[in-house]
């Protein structure tokens, strides 16, 4: 048995505030113990006071996975404040329960902003890098003293995002500093093999993230040059079961490796189009009829 959650992401969206702005907190948490899920990350709508945010939760029977923080080691001057704001965030989730941190390097990102994601993302400098290295060292001794796991999560349009860029990273740390979190669509996107992934680092993978894509707008993306946020608006991620990734092979191979983690559903999509609850209810159905046998709340 297994624990599976999903994103609020799916409802409404962080980077995209106008997908999902009308969508309440109470109608997500609500929907996702409707659609049957046990837990799920955190999202901008989401109470950060502990005491407030278990309140909520509690007749859902939901329990927090994790939550996204941004990095910005890369970026001169604003190493304190990466440091003080992961501080407090690390904190917050051991407030709630979870376990696992998602961190992500935002410095140079290009997620935002209005160039292709394929032709421009940021490429680190050997002095990035070594910021960047040394940043999660130190973030890595914070979670540990709090017995916590610091996960990394590889993105488009930010300088950790290929297959080479993984592997680099990994690397650099060891096990015991950092941990990754496998996420399909991005993999995909990236034009990674998640299973290459697995096959490189399955003993560093601690966090998953099942996300597919839908091949169309990937293609799309590719001769039109979209930016990250057009390929999101136009609907290049979609829930597990509705794309073009096989996740069968995926969900068995993290068995093999005998993954205990969260698997989190997630899809940046446009709620006005993809309704999050039935978007929700398809993928839990498609990944049950994969044989993932899931704690129902």
């Amino acid at each position: 048995m297994i624990k599976l959650g999903i994103a609020p992401i799916n409802w409404s969206n962080d980077d995209l505030p106008t997908l999902g702005g009308h969508i309440s907190f109470e109608q997500c948490i609500r929907e996702m113990h409707e659609a049957g899920y046990q837990g799920c990350e955190v999202g901008n709508k989401f109470p950060r006071d502990p005491l407030v945010l278990q309140h909520a939760l509690g007749p859902y029977r939901l329990a927090i996975a994790s939550a996204w923080y941004s990095l910005f080691f890369t970026e001169e001057g604003r190493e304190e404040e990466t440091i003080q704001g992961f501080k407090t965030h690390l904190q917050f989730l051991k407030d709630m329960g979870a376990t696992v941190i998602v961190v992500c390097e935002c410095g140079h990102s290009i997620q935002g902003h209005a160039v292709s994601v394929l032709n421009h993302k940021p490429v680190f400098s050997p002095n990035q890098w070594q910021s960047l290295i040394m940043g999660l060292k130190q973030l890595a001794q914070l979670a540990t003293s709090q017995q916590m796991t610091l996960v990394y999560h590889y993105h488009m349009g930010t300088g950790v995002q290929t297959q080479k860029e993984i592997d680099k990273l990994l690397a650099e740390t060891s096990s015991d500093e950092l941990s990754l979190v496998l996420d399909t669509g991005h993999a995909v996107y990236a034009g990674t093999d998640p299973l290459v992934i697995i096959q490189n680092h399955a003993k560093r993978i601690k966090h998953v993230h099942l996300k597919d894509i839908r091949a169309p707008i990937l293609e799309m993306v590719k001769n039109d040059n979209l930016s990250f946020l057009d390929s999101v608006r136009h609907g290049v991620f979609t829930v597990p079961g509705d794309g073009m990734i096989d996740f069968k092979p995926i969900i068995e191979a993290l068995q093999q490796h005998s993954y205990d983690g969260w698997y989190i559903v997630e899809a940046e999509q446009d709620p006005d189009k993809a309704h999050p609850l039935q978007y929700a209810i398809l993928a839990r159905r498609y990944l049950e009829n994969l044989s993932l046998k899931t704690c129902r709340p």
